[in-house]
């Protein structure tokens, strides 16, 4: 193992390099999901509905219904 002022540079490298497969893995997933709202869109969707479901569907239910509640005193609270 080559070492540089104390650190080892060869598991540094090795860890330097696999942020870098991860981070580019992560904005192909990113693009993939953009093309899915896309392809949402263009099917009549709406996506910003559409991430919102994504977001509430990842709720556990508990906190989802105390986010609505909520949701609805404040709309009731401004006359929505």
């Amino acid at each position: 193992m080559t070492e540089v002022g104390g650190i080892a540079a060869d598991q540094l490298n090795s860890i330097v390099e696999r942020i870098e497969r991860l981070e580019e893995e992560k904005a192909n997933i990113a693009s993939d999901i953009r093309d899915i709202y896309a392809e949402a869109k263009s099917n009549g969707f709406d996506a910003k509905t559409l991430r919102t479901v994504v977001k509430l569907r990842k709720m556990d239910a508990t906190d989802r219904d105390e986010q609505e509640y909520m949701l609805d005193l404040y709309k009731k609270a401004l006359n929505l």
